[in-house]
């Protein structure tokens, strides 16, 4: 069995001469491109002329994009040889690339956005441009919150030193700090934040109590600088909000995500009305643990490290074979398409599998056009968790070998629904593992899984919450400090854990908490779940829905998620249809209960 990739799919050579061949040829390109439709404006009145020139466009983008061979090679180059100061070179001299050529060939889409609301109609209705329809509303929209060509330019230009910098000062900052904890030898170390919070994954109380003081004690050492730093990035994002004409602060990215406000506004809605199922199972919980309430680490944390009762050498761990056979037994059964774009990962060397020095940790699925091949990164060590990590970056992966029978400028998955494919796969997978286990490691695999659904959809969504009134507070007041923000953050969060979790030392989390720095990002992991949830439904009530799930995998972006579902009879805009997913989990949590008092934990 192939592990490890073979990056020459993507580039044959690093030959400096070569690169430069290919950048040259990029180049060449776009240049002619640019000579060809810049001086032009007869694309703007003429549908058959803008067919021809997004067809070329289009044609560009799936060859070229803006040079994502060596892009891509170098960024996957990155990832398994972290520190390589050579790699992150060529990375940063691309990029300089990129972005030179992404200025020079902003011209065309923005001249497209801003054809007059009276002439829209002409070119969306066109016959001749029914492929390019929802890129062409999509356009259309983003139109109504542009600056000037040449100050989308300057927007480019600062984005990075105005947003991107801070954070990553921050970042940097606290990633180099060390504070010291007790290890499992129970010697006093001085670590990092990145080796401190593992350390919380442990049945040694000590050990644990000791990572979480130092990460509370780092927090508040650097919450000044983060104070500075979210302020002057909110600051930012309000006075482009103000420019563009946004209403609301999430408004960018809703648009962005080609979802209506009205969706995202439903999703939260539905899962805010039942936060009492989290209090509910925290509650029971800490009952198990014989606790009158959890601690904010421990609302999340395995059950396997806290109650010293559970047997854990019964938990099993997996070869990579039986991994590898069990994800391809459960996609077979799914659909038999599944599961050869699966093994196809590993027969043509597209998987690198196990962990090793300098790799980048975690896991990830990379794709960068519909003719690019698509790359899945695992650190696999064989516990259950890594099962699942494979089913759930193969399920993305199968979502970009699907979507492949659309166009270029329809390739691609939108945030809002980025993570439907891979939970979909991935909660497939678990339930075939729920299967196999004996009662006491099925509780351990359940309650693992609920807190899992926990994370991904009701924290997010505090967490979006959160964001809304920290946007909305700044607005108002104009600056706020970092005792201010602590306290927007708990407000925020006690509307969750009620009286069932002891929160208030996690009041500088937001220090730490990097997705806020992405504005607004963190719906997706819930709406991605709760439509993963729906689907997983149907299929069990009726299988050949998996040709539904099918169709709406092989999608990409030809249709806002609305309609998409929308031609699957789905109407996402319904609180009762986000209600479905959240009653998935309600049920799991009462086999919880009934499985655990059978067990005698409570």
């Amino acid at each position: 069995m192939n592990t490890k990739w073979n990056l020459k799919l993507i580039l044959e050579s690093e030959d400096p001469n070569k690169i430069e061949d290919l950048k040259a040829e990029v180049k060449t390109a776009w240049d002619s491109f640019t000579k060809k439709w810049n001086p032009m404006d007869n694309y703007l009145k003429d549908p058959k002329v803008l067919k021809e020139a997004l067809d070329e466009y289009n044609t560009l983008m799936e060859k070229y994009g803006l040079d994502f061979q060596i892009s891509y090679y170098f960024e996957l180059k990155d990832a398994l040889e972290q520190g390589n100061p050579e790699t992150k070179a060529q990375i940063n001299k691309i990029s300089e690339f990129t972005d030179n050529l992404g200025n020079q060939i902003q011209f065309f889409t923005y001249r497209i956005s801003k054809i007059d609301k009276s002439e829209q109609d002409k070119f969306l209705n066109a016959k001749e441009l029914k492929q390019y329809r929802h890129f062409l509303e999509r356009l259309f929209e983003e139109a109504n919150h542009l600056l000037t060509e040449d100050q989308e330019k300057v927007a480019n230009l600062i984005s990075k030193p105005a947003t991107y910098n801070w954070v990553q000062m921050t970042e940097s900052f606290i990633a180099n700090d060390l504070e010291e904890v007790l290890t499992e030898e129970g010697k006093k170390e001085k670590k990092p934040i990145s080796e401190i919070g593992p350390m919380i994954d442990t049945r040694n109380v000590k050990v644990r109590e000791s990572a979480v003081k130092a990460l509370y004690r780092m927090r508040e050492r650097w919450a000044s600088v983060a104070e500075n730093e979210l302020n002057s990035i909110l600051e930012y994002k309000k006075t482009s909000d103000k420019l563009r004409n946004f209403e609301r602060a999430e408004s960018a990215r809703h648009l962005s995500d080609d979802i209506d406000t009205e969706v995202v506004d439903a999703m939260v809605e539905s899962v805010v009305s039942n936060f009492d199922v989290v209090q509910d199972y925290f509650k029971f919980k800490a009952k198990m643990l014989g606790k009158k309430k959890l601690q904010a680490h421990e609302a999340l944390l395995g059950i396997e490290y806290l109650d010293q009762t559970i047997d854990v050498s019964n938990i099993k761990n997996y070869t990579l074979e039986e991994a590898v056979d069990l994800v391809s037994r459960v996609l077979n059964n799914l659909d038999p398409e599944f599961n050869k774009i699966f093994l196809d990962f590993f027969n043509e060397e597209r998987v690198d599998v196990l962990p090793k020095k300098g790799k980048t940790s975690g896991a990830f699925c990379a794709n960068v056009s519909r003719n690019s091949p698509v790359y899945v990164l695992l650190n696999f060590t064989g516990k259950i968790q890594d099962c699942l990590t494979m089913a759930h970056e193969i399920g993305h992966g199968i979502n970009d070998v699907l979507m492949r029978k659309q166009n270029e400028l329809n390739y691609g998955t939108v945030l809002s629904t980025a993570e439907v494919a891979s939970t979909f796969m991935e909660d497939f997978v678990w339930q075939e593992l729920e299967k196999e286990a004996n009662d006491e490691q099925k509780l351990v695999l359940m309650m693992q899984k609920i807190e899992d659904d926990i994370a991904t959809i009701f924290v997010q969504v505090a967490c979006y919450t959160f964001e809304q009134n920290l946007h909305r507070q700044f607005r108002e007041k104009g600056y706020l400090s970092k005792e201010e923000i602590g306290q927007v953050f708990l407000d925020s969060f006690a509307k969750l854990y009620g009286n069932s979790v002891i929160f208030n030392k996690t009041k500088y989390k937001w220090v730490t908490w990097t997705h806020i720095r992405r504005f607004f990002y963190v719906y997706s992991y819930a709406s991605g779940l709760l439509i993963s949830k729906s689907m997983q439904n149907a299929v069990k009530n009726d299988h050949l829905f998996i040709n539904k799930v099918k169709e709406f995998l092989s999608a990409g972006t030809s249709q806002s998620p609305k309609e998409i579902f929308r031609n699957l009879n789905i109407d996402i805009t319904q609180k009762e249809f986000w209600d479905k997913g959240i009653t998935e989990i309600k049920g799991l949590s009462e086999e919880i209960n009934k499985l655990a008092k059978s067990l005698g934990k409570v």
